[in-house]
């Protein structure tokens, strides 16, 4: 019998999560890694940040530094809150929209990072990953952070 989503919603409000005890436990120690590279390292030093920290004005260094300036803390302040918010809730079984949101936040933002650290494109698949490539694990992963998103959103939109 096939397993029914991770994410719906649910009748009294909120949303159930249904989670193996292994999925929490490969999702418990990730919003720790994603904290620790947004406190320690820049969208200058790292290409992972970079594209969680996008130019606003690609084409006018002036005006990103301005950008930057004005919204940069609020996005950093934002992001470690979703971080706190997922980890409080990790083990629950029910959550908020609130909660739910926080998780798809940070589970975007790894799924970026990973995806940037493996150079994903449209067209990678698991065949560009060989069995005993140090990298396949890390793509697995990736695969599995991309269908948990598409579940929250699903669950979001009533689907």
């Amino acid at each position: 019998m096939a397993r029914s989503g991770p994410i719906k919603r649910a009748r009294r409000g909120g949303f159930e999560l249904r989670l193996q005890t292994s999925e929490r436990d490969i999702l418990r120690g990730l919003p720790g890694q994603l904290r620790t590279l947004i406190e320690h390292e820049d969208p200058t030093s790292d290409p992972a940040m970079a594209r969680l920290y996008p130019p606003a004005y690609q084409d006018d260094p002036i005006r990103n530094l301005e950008f930057e300036r004005i919204v940069g803390d609020d996005l950093t302040s934002q992001r470690l809150a979703s971080i706190s918010a997922m980890e409080a809730s990790i083990d629950a079984d029910r959550l908020t929209e609130d909660q739910l949101l926080s998780w798809l936040g940070v589970l975007n933002d790894l799924r970026l990072v990973l995806g940037t650290r493996l150079e994903i494109t449209e067209e990678t698949t698991q065949d560009d990953f060989a069995a005993d490539d140090p990298r396949a694990q890390a793509f697995a992963l990736y695969a599995y952070l991309t269908w948990l998103v598409d579940a929250i959103v699903s669950a979001l939109s009533g689907h």
